[in-house]
């Protein structure tokens, strides 16, 4: 887990994993990514000797805290757990005990629910390209099955293969995490567990989405406002996945949109957040 001033958050997070004996040896890291606040120190006090904690000089964002931890990391299995989560009664022991049973399987994702109980919709999706993004961002109604991003038709509460996991709750194999390296630290925020995800699955691992467990995500529970580093950081997280993995593959001339494209759409989005401030 990665802690960046929210103490309360990442306690309830730990605490929900340390409430239930689970039949399997585990340890839990926490990376504290240069909070400058008092939350490291109340951590400590809570969980003594409960957790291994590291302390990062520097938040070089959220891909770079979480290699700190995966460096540290011994296990079989890598749990990356967001610090606004909540996990679910049977939830680790049944994803864990799917990975024990499907060895080609890189890395296993659960059914990610909102405050409100509904599903967060980036724990089953697809890669994103040129097509559905572009339906996406510009909210255009799109019935494609091809370019059905989220993936909205198939069940929440079953088991299958899929693209994409959330970086919210990424159960790893080691393996396959040695073999496609860490998280890329050239994405701050965002990105890096679709990145990684992509990776997984190029080396011929398979990714699967296990619905009948579940956890809960406090999304955007500290704030409704958008600071806009996030704004930025999100649209600068789709052009390194685009150029990284799709560029080479798409001409000149639909590069340029592209980049365009997601430029427009980033100074579009800071210009509304700053509106909305100012009213």
């Amino acid at each position: 887990m990665v802690n960046y001033r929210t103490f309360d958050l990442t306690r309830d997070t730990i605490n929900s994993v340390l409430e239930y004996s689970h039949p399997f040896s585990y340890e839990i890291i926490v990376v504290d990514n240069a909070s400058g606040d008092d939350s490291l120190a109340r951590l400590k006090d809570c969980f003594n000797n409960k957790v291994k904690f590291i302390a990062s000089k520097e938040n070089n964002g959220f891909a770079a805290g979480n290699n700190q931890a995966l460096r540290e990391a011994t296990g079989d299995y890598i749990l990356l757990l967001n610090s606004d989560t909540v996990v679910w009664q049977n939830c680790l022991e049944e994803v864990y005990d799917y990975m024990e049973n499907h060895d080609d399987v890189g890395a296993c994702g659960c059914r990610v629910r909102l405050e409100d109980g509904e599903l967060d919709k980036a724990c089953k999706r697809t890669f994103p390209n040129v097509k559905n993004s572009f339906f996406r961002l510009f909210h255009i109604p799109n019935r494609s099955k091809d370019d059905n991003y989220n993936l909205t038709d198939l069940p929440d509460d079953e088991v299958y293969e899929i693209d994409c996991l959330t970086g919210a709750f990424m159960f790893i194999r080691k393996e396959a995490l040695d073999e496609v390296g860490l998280l890329d630290e050239t994405f701050f925020m965002y990105g890096e567990d679709i990145d990684l995800c992509y990776r997984i699955k190029q080396a011929g691992w398979k990714i699967v989405y296990h619905g009948k467990s579940s956890i809960t995500h406090l999304k955007g529970a500290s704030s409704k406002k958008q600071k806009s580093k996030l704004i930025y950081e999100f649209y600068r997280a789709m052009y390194i996945y685009y150029k990284k993995h799709h560029a080479s593959e798409s001409s000149f001339v639909v590069n340029i949109v592209v980049y365009i494209g997601i430029a427009v759409l980033c100074i579009l989005k800071l210009f509304l957040n700053l509106f909305k401030k100012k009213s």
